[in-house]
């Protein structure tokens, strides 16, 4: 194959790979004139599955792309493989990557997250010109996007640290994303990424989400979000199969049929589907012969950890993060079955008809809980934002989540109208939408969840997810015995709710009046 590309050292040649080797077959041209054709607008940094389907991706759409890996047999396969599907300038070295580059130069980082994200940019960093823009298209801890940003932004750089949500798939053919960054960059990638992103009802899946960490942070509670979805489809999963002892065939055709209504989303498709899936090796369903240890990369641990800095509960999301440990606690879950714990038998004894509409029951638990998923979600992005002064269009984000993503689905416009009307302000669960559509679940969630505790199926999200909801709505909770217990202990004071002060009670002193401290 002939792939056309040019040297950004000045010379234009036509190369044809051969055994990964690249033999020059065409003149040098001349070199004012290769020079002009050698302007890339975009340079992809780090050509594994992610960062090579992303270049494909800008190529496709009429970006001139350079592209370099560290490895330079990376960079060999994707032009031997893919070079004819757009405009490539592949790069031996970093200096050579950025020579190619067109001002101001920017440059995709697709690179592991952590130390090797910090050597790629100090690389570029050093060969780049004051005004260039350095982009993080990894999930990088958005502490660590705020620090890079900061240290670039102090060498006359910008650094934009980029969610990227959709997978491999999504990278190549459109996915959504989550961008940080100055203004004036945004100008400049802006278009860019708009050229590549998943549409949505005619609209790019992308927005400028806020400056330094702000990117990051979105994509990082999106992952959280994306943990809850999936150990709560888990869970009803788990209800009808343990629970009813229905066939993972029966439930892929539950799923499917729920596709088609109020819980249509990408996640509940694929589930559908790999329910359905049969194991070519024994003929038993997938499901079936996967062992039963969930992974986790880090995002979700992170979504938790910075919910609990923030003081706002996703109760929801961290149960999921819970599950999926347990999950992998294999030496314990081992024990345990051999001290056959007592319990009952995790089988839900039903009538045919009962069956069906404990089924519905699970549909309705399913989305009531979803909800409160995305709240506990959008309510930790609020707090983010107001933590480290970012300006957060939350109708925005959910509007880029409708395409591309994880965890896109089709209640997304009932978000984004419910935040764009204000009537989310506060809380997504106090939208209108959502409050009737919780009220009309409420009872059949009540049911799910009480019989799947009498008959010992564990449905930690769909629980935690009930018991927020239960004591969001309490108008007094029993946080005043525990503010009692604490000044007792410790003097750490209460308030009382019959006049405003700091209060403090001299406890071990039977009939010693309470202190009123300004």
């Amino acid at each position: 194959m002939g792939v056309n590309y040019c040297n950004p050292l000045g010379l234009s040649v036509r190369l044809k790979y051969v055994n990964s080797v690249p033999l020059q077959v065409a003149t040098v041209e001349s070199k004012g004139k290769a020079m002009a054709e050698a302007q890339a607008n975009i340079g992809v940094v780090g050509l594994a599955a992610m960062g090579s389907n992303l270049a494909r991706n800008l190529a496709h759409h009429g970006n001139t792309v350079a592209v370099y890996n560290r490895h330079y047999d990376r960079t060999e396969t994707l032009m031997n493989e893919h070079g004819d599907e757009g405009k490539f300038v592949p790069a031996h070295t970093v200096e050579e990557f950025v020579a190619s580059l067109s001002k101001p130069r920017t440059a995709i980082i697709m690179v592991k997250a952590g130390a090797p994200t910090d050597a790629v940019i100090e690389e570029l960093a050093n060969a780049m010109e004051p005004g260039d823009i350095i982009v993080d298209g990894g999930n990088a801890y958005f502490p660590d996007t705020i620090r890079r940003e900061k240290e670039i932004r102090a060498r006359g750089l910008h650094f934009v640290g980029c969610g990227v949500s959709g997978g491999e798939e999504g990278a190549l053919n459109g996915p959504s994303m989550m961008p940080g960054g100055t203004e004036e960059s945004w100008k400049t990638l802006g278009p860019i990424l708009e050229s590549i992103a998943a549409l949505a009802e005619g609209e790019p899946c992308v927005t400028h989400i806020g400056t330094d960490g702000a990117g990051h942070f979105v994509k990082m509670v999106h992952n959280g979000i994306e943990y809850a979805d999936m150990q709560l489809i888990a869970e009803s999963y788990d209800l009808m199969r343990r629970g009813l002892g229905m066939s993972a065939g029966e439930i892929g055709n539950v799923f499917a049929k729920w596709n088609e209504g109020e819980l249509n989303s990408y996640l509940i498709e694929i589930t559908s589907e790999v329910l359905r899936q049969q194991d070519a090796k024994t003929g038993k369903p997938l499901v079936d012969v996967i062992v039963d240890h969930a992974g986790m990369k880090g995002t979700g641990t992170w979504t938790v950890q910075t919910a609990l800095s923030l003081a706002v509960p996703v109760t929801g999301i961290s149960e999921a993060v819970f599950a999926r440990g347990l999950s992998s606690q294999a030496e314990q879950r081992e024990e345990a079955a051999k001290q056959e714990l007592a319990g009952p038998e995790q089988r839900i004894e039903l009538a045919q008809s009962e069956r069906e509409a404990f089924i519905e029951d699970i549909r309705q638990a399913l989305y009531a809980s979803k909800i409160v998923a995305y709240a506990q979600g959008f309510d930790e992005i609020n707090a983010g934002a107001k933590e480290y002064g970012w300006n957060i269009d939350q109708a925005a984000v959910a509007r880029i989540w409708r395409g591309g993503c994880i965890i896109r689905a089709k209640f997304l416009n009932r978000v984004s109208d419910a935040f764009e009307s204000g009537e989310a302000n506060i809380s997504l669960l106090f939208a209108r939408y959502f409050k009737d559509a919780i009220a009309s679940a409420q009872s059949a969630w009540r049911r799910v969840v009480a019989r799947a505790a009498e008959n010992g199926i564990p449905v930690p999200a769909f629980s935690s997810s009930l018991s927020y909801y239960d004591g969001l709505r309490s108008d007094r909770l029993p946080a005043a015995l525990i503010q009692g217990q604490r000044d007792l202990f410790g003097a750490h004071t209460y308030q009382r709710v019959d006049e405003p002060g700091v209060f403090h009670t001299l406890w071990a002193a039977e009939g010693r009046p309470e202190i009123k401290q300004d």
